[in-house]
């Protein structure tokens, strides 16, 4: 099983950027499709960005399409979410989790457990 920690959050002002990233235990890393997830304050947590074992394919949530990049590097067991161009709604707890199989089903899935996520804060 993979173990999973998110990292790079903080403040940022609107119209600014950040690169979260999520780094796994386990040696069977590149095997996983991976997805980035964020919950705000008094919503359920969403999808964000999903993204293939090899890195080939890429999925994201309209809502941050354009503005936001799902990246992976399997020699070091992290994938990255780059966030350009941040907005007020943006701000929640960003999550990452994985599971065996395509990227395309990762927003779908049902994950059993979740990581402390990393906070990200934009402000306006």
């Amino acid at each position: 099983q993979v173990q999973l920690v998110e990292s790079g959050g903080g403040l940022v002002q609107a119209g600014g950027s950040l690169r979260l990233s999520c780094a796994a235990s386990g040696r069977t890393f590149s095997s996983y499709a991976m997805g980035w997830f964020r919950q705000a304050p008094g919503k359920e947590r969403e999808f964000v960005a999903a993204i293939s074992g090899s890195g080939g394919s890429t999925y994201y949530a309209d809502s941050v399409k354009g503005r936001f990049t799902i990246s992976r590097d399997n020699t070091k067991n992290t994938v990255y979410l780059q966030m350009n161009s941040l907005k007020p709604e943006d701000t929640a707890v960003y999550y990452c989790n994985g599971q065996s199989g395509p990227a395309a089903i990762i927003r779908h899935a049902d994950f059993g457990s979740w990581g402390q996520g990393t906070q990200v804060t934009v402000s306006s």
